[in-house]
């Protein structure tokens, strides 16, 4: 079954969850929490985004963003791409450590905002790991609470959305500690979060997306993952994944083709596919123009490549 586009567009307000393959541990221990959140600070200063609160647990995240443009699936792909490789590698495993792709609400700031960061500040009490928000420390609710200038959070860009002052947010978490408060489950489609007006705006919004000449090849990739992308090229190859992650000295034709679909047909930068390869964010543009001039010589390479890209189609 083909999933939904991811939708996206400048100025919109997303939830975002992700979680653990088979909702496994993807964060050990106190290194591996503060890495994912360097990953974080580095993709706010790649893609220009507004952090307005988060919260890390041992087998899932929240993070609460603002795009002023329309680029989420980058910063996703980058944040998640980014902390598997680093994980992966320092666990010394294989495989998906996310459970498919993230998931992802559009949030009417006006009216669930504040509603939505006590929901992920809450995370921690509700699942019985601390009785007070304010003793745990893998989320933003003491930026909140405290005088912090050099946080992760846009609080200057956050007061435009607050109804209350940052000295009353105590008051207002605690006081849904015993209620079973979840704005999330009126999300509407899966999709959206907000009333009638908000949601009629936001696919007005997003209608030239949806009906551009570009969505239709959109939606046919956006269930690419590149972990099983690059498992079925080297399978096609009879090579393992390893060996093409890992060769350094004149590229394997199939490590090429590997990075050549990465680059086309997923929303990894260069240095995300560099990363996977153990190379430079430079030599996947080159060898993206490499394989790209070897189809245009060879027949025979075209074909495998154009046979590779009809197992992605849905």
């Amino acid at each position: 079954m083909p999933r939904l586009y991811r939708l996206q567009a400048k100025e919109l307000l997303y939830h975002v969850i992700s979680r653990g393959d088979d909702r496994k541990k993807i964060f050990v221990n106190d290194c591996d929490f503060k890495k994912f959140l360097q990953y974080v600070t580095t993709a706010k200063e790649k893609f220009n985004f507004y952090l307005y609160a988060y919260c890390l647990m041992e087998n899932h995240y929240h993070l609460l963003l603002e795009t002023p443009q329309a680029n989420i699936s980058k910063i996703m792909q980058y944040i998640n791409t980014s902390y598997a490789v680093y994980y992966n590698t320092k666990w010394k495993r294989c495989g998906h450590l996310f459970q498919g792709r993230y998931k992802s609400v559009i949030v009417d700031a006006d009216n669930y905002l504040l509603e939505l960061t006590r929901y992920i500040h809450l995370n921690p009490v509700k699942a019985n790991i601390q009785d007070n928000p304010e003793k745990y420390k893998w989320s933003s609710y003491n930026e909140y609470i405290n005088d912090v200038k050099s946080g992760l959070i846009d609080k200057e860009i956050l007061q435009k959305y607050c109804k209350m002052p940052m000295s009353e947010y105590r008051n207002f978490v605690l006081e849904a500690l015993d209620n079973e408060i979840n704005p999330l489950n009126k999300v509407h489609a899966g999709l959206i979060l907000g009333d009638d007006k908000f949601i009629k705006n936001t696919f007005s919004k997003l209608k030239t997306q949806m009906q551009g000449k570009d969505f239709a090849r959109k939606r046919e990739i956006s269930a690419i993952d590149p972990e099983i992308l690059i498992n079925r090229v080297a399978a096609y190859y009879g090579k393992k994944p390893e060996q093409l992650k890992k060769a350094k000295k004149r590229p394997l034709l199939a490590k090429k083709i590997a990075v050549y679909l990465l680059k086309r047909f997923t929303d990894m930068t260069n240095e995300c596919i560099g990363n996977q390869f153990q190379i430079s964010y430079s030599a996947v543009s080159k060898i993206n123009k490499d394989v790209i001039e070897i189809m245009q010589r060879s027949v025979d390479v075209k074909a495998e490549v154009e046979e590779l890209i009809s197992h992605f189609k849905v």
